[in-house]
């Protein structure tokens, strides 16, 4: 599990390292999605004197991450929930890193957005078209409805839709129709008898070009089941809110969907609240924060080599300025 390379970790790092350095043994770093805890040690081992507060709301994955880190003792502290439980977090959580965040606020943030590479990588959950395995993609396995549930109850409205808006997928509605027929004859249990009805009703001259025809379903599934987009929603002022005056907060995002809520949210956050046309500002309107990458920033093709899961990814920072 120590394999996986942190997508653009070195990046990520560079991006949050002058305020972590600037805060010295005040500073905390917030690891917003824990995972295998690659992002979060790198953060350990080159800030020696930064902690680091790791969210997750996937026990399992913690459970190897709080492993992974626990050399770090004091500096690093967990809390088990989903990542727009941030206030609650650093508000409840007990330890050094959460003591810090109250007293001095958080210095650097990473949400790296979409599924983990170890979620991928467990079979069983049900994440990945390309074995038979149950459809649940809950996350946080102990609460919530599973993939299967919405396959085998939604209406063919709410099914399309959850297709076209969260996967963008261009026969939402035929795939509905589909999936409303053969749970007719029995509820769905195991991706593969998905995967083949999507093979069946993607027509062919599609399914040659535009990647696995199970992706898009998957990813929309995913997202529904975990409520992913409502979280990311909440959390972007959350962390702004936590900020201190210097502290960057760095977004990955996955998919475009993702990428849009945040690129919208920054853009709003760094305006000036001025009625646009006046020759300066007025007290109390000039932007808290600003953004730091220009545009979305990519991998490299040399990074994408080094670890083809960051080919898609997006990355947005955003400083804080001012209170």
């Amino acid at each position: 599990m120590h394999g996986h390379v942190p997508v653009l970790r070195d990046r990520v790092t560079e991006l949050i390292a002058d305020p972590v350095r600037e805060m010295g043994d005040k500073a905390v770093i917030v690891d917003g999605t824990l995972g295998a805890g690659g992002h979060a040690e790198f953060f350990l081992r080159s800030f020696p004197k930064a902690c680091v507060i790791g969210l997750d709301r996937d026990r399992l994955a913690a459970e190897g991450a709080q492993e992974r880190l626990a050399t770090y003792g004091e500096r690093f502290g967990f809390y088990h929930t989903r990542f727009d439980g941030l206030g609650t977090a650093i508000e409840t959580g007990e330890g050094e890193p959460f003591e810090r965040a109250r007293a001095y606020g958080v210095a650097g943030a990473l949400f790296d957005l979409g599924v983990s590479s170890m979620q991928l990588d467990q079979t069983e959950r049900g994440f990945a078209y390309k074995t038979d395995a149950p459809l649940d993609m809950r996350m946080d396995p102990s609460q919530g409805i599973t993939a299967a549930e919405v396959l085998n109850t939604y209406s063919h409205g709410d099914l399309a839709r959850v297709l076209k808006t969260y996967g963008d997928e261009r026969f939402a509605g035929k795939i509905a129709s589909a999936v409303l027929r053969e749970r007719e004859k029995e509820p769905f249990t195991t991706s593969a008898r998905l995967v083949e009805l999507l093979y069946a009703t993607i027509p062919a001259a599609t399914r040659r070009h535009g990647g696995h025809p199970a992706k898009r379903t998957f990813q929309a599934l995913r997202v529904e089941v975990n409520a992913e987009l409502d979280s990311l929603e909440r959390v972007i002022p959350m962390i702004a809110d936590e900020l201190t005056v210097g502290g960057r907060v760095v977004f990955m995002s996955y998919q475009s969907l993702e990428d849009k809520i945040v690129k919208r949210q920054l853009a709003e956050m760094t305006k000036s609240q001025s009625p646009p046309g006046l020759p300066m500002e007025l007290p109390g309107t000039a932007p808290k924060f600003r953004l730091v990458t220009r545009g979305a920033e990519k991998a490299t093709a040399q990074e994408v080599e080094d670890n083809p899961r960051a080919a898609p990814v997006r990355v947005r920072a955003m400083e804080r300025i001012g209170r």
